[in-house]
């Protein structure tokens, strides 16, 4: 398999899982270098060396909360959060803090490549037919070709999938996009049973956005069905 030699960050203090995650990584193309406590994971997610962060929640010195928190104040790397199985309450904090997703623990190898495929498919730099194509609406603008969002004419500061969220939220303004459907386009994987990562996606979307200049909502939600972007 051919990865294009991606270099990962694998943030977790669990020394023999490292060593058996960075070897069947190998096998799928990807570079792997582990940390093992938070304050060096923050210094490595820093450093710009690598294209996506696998995110321990308990890790010594800083934990996993706290390494998210000081990563987003300055960087939007991909980052992949690994959680405890059934531990709901982790999951939804690390997603408002900016996750991009979460795999809880034990997890199928399987599925770890799926998922970091996906996510780096999302910040991957778009083809030719969508170079020059911008997206705008009310005051938010955004530009496919370097996945730059702004709002106001200020810069707006999303992950990839945030900005694949509101992308897809202004493709369709007026029409529904249910929540299956959404994180289809946005987590590029199904939406399972109990699964509220596409909701807090949505949610960190809205904060970011806030309301129109009149004081009016931008994207409406439709229990149980759906979102969407109310057409100005």
């Amino acid at each position: 398999m051919n990865s294009d030699n991606m270099e990962l960050l694998l943030i977790d203090d669990d020394i023999e899982l490292c060593e058996l995650l960075i070897e069947y990584l190998a096998t799928e193309g990807y570079s792997v270098n582990a940390v093992h406590d938070g304050e060096a994971g923050v210094h490595a997610a820093l450093s710009g060396e690598y294209k996506l962060v696998l995110l321990d929640v308990t890790l010594p010195k800083l934990n996993g909360f706290d390494v998210l928190k000081k990563v987003r104040q300055t960087s939007d790397i991909p980052i992949l959060m690994l959680t405890a199985r059934g531990d709901d309450v982790d999951r939804i904090i690390g997603l408002e803090f900016g996750a991009d997703d979460y795999l809880p623990k034990p997890y199928n190898h399987r599925e770890l490549v799926a998922r970091i495929k996906a996510i780096l498919r999302r910040g991957r730099t778009p083809t030719a037919d969508t170079e020059q194509r911008v997206l705008s609406i009310d005051d938010i603008t955004l530009n496919l070709a370097n996945r730059e969002a702004m709002i106001a004419g200020q810069i707006l500061e999303l992950t990839a999938t945030e900005f694949m969220v509101l992308k897809a939220l202004i493709e369709k303004a007026g029409e529904l996009i249910s929540r299956d459907d959404l994180t289809q386009i946005a987590l590029s994987r199904r939406l399972t049973l109990y699964d509220r990562a596409i909701d807090m996606h949505v949610s960190n979307v809205r904060k970011k956005i806030g309301v129109r200049p009149d004081g009016a909502p931008r994207i409406k939600t439709v229990r149980g069905a759906g979102y969407f972007y109310i057409r100005p």
